[in-house]
């Protein structure tokens, strides 16, 4: 979560070398994805130090940004070296938290399975995923589902059941198998020791998060 400005700008720079970008801010009408998160960390910012002005104003942008190219992301659900590959529909629950380094794609809903106890009372059911998922185009994550680390989730995938780390997740319905020699799964994780190379003034807080 993003409480003080030494950690915006590790998200900000975290998010900027997931997506490959290398420029210092985003060209108009070219980097709509990276303005989107840009505007996405400063909404979390200024939401949890209690600039209510700040806030509101980010807000409106980011809900401008996100009707642009269908995004629905509230804040505090992604950590740092957020990668959104594509434009398109992209809807993320409100209570889903998801970790560091996630790489996800369009067409990709993240949702709650709400229901009744006996008691008559409303529970809400939201996924948590891990650090270091790949999230393929078209998955269903939804429910009281954990997703652990370098999780891979294949492209319209129903996911509604625990997924243990080191797994990848696919088809519906869901099949679950080992992914501990996955060559994508141990680049994602190389992934982070190249931003500690270039940006080492992070590597505490980073290793924290």
């Amino acid at each position: 979560m993003i409480k003080d400005k030494l950690t915006l700008q590790l998200y900000l720079d975290a998010d900027k070398f997931a997506l490959g970008i290398n420029r210092r801010f985003p060209r108009p009408f070219v980097d709509s994805i990276w303005r989107y998160e840009r505007t996405l960390r400063y909404y979390e910012y200024h939401k949890n130090v209690g600039n209510k002005v700040r806030k509101l104003l980010f807000a409106l942008i980011l809900t401008i940004l996100g009707k642009r190219l269908g995004f629905s992301i509230s804040g505090n659900c992604f950590g740092p070296g957020l990668r959104i590959n594509h434009y398109g529909l992209l809807i993320v629950n409100a209570k889903a938290r998801i970790g560091k380094w996630c790489d996800i794609h369009q067409g990709v809903n993240i949702a709650e399975n709400g229901y009744y106890d006996d008691q008559g009372c409303a529970i809400s059911d939201v996924p948590q995923i891990g650090n270091f998922c790949f999230i393929g185009p078209g998955a269903k994550i939804f429910g009281n589902c954990q997703i652990g680390d370098v999780v891979c989730i294949g492209a319209n995938a129903v996911v509604n059941k625990d997924c243990p780390s080191n797994h990848t997740a696919y088809g519906n319905p869901l099949q679950i198998h080992s992914n501990k020699r996955d060559i994508m799964s141990i680049a994602t994780i190389d992934f982070e020791k190249q931003f500690m190379d270039k940006y080492p003034e992070y590597k505490e807080l980073l290793m924290k998060l």
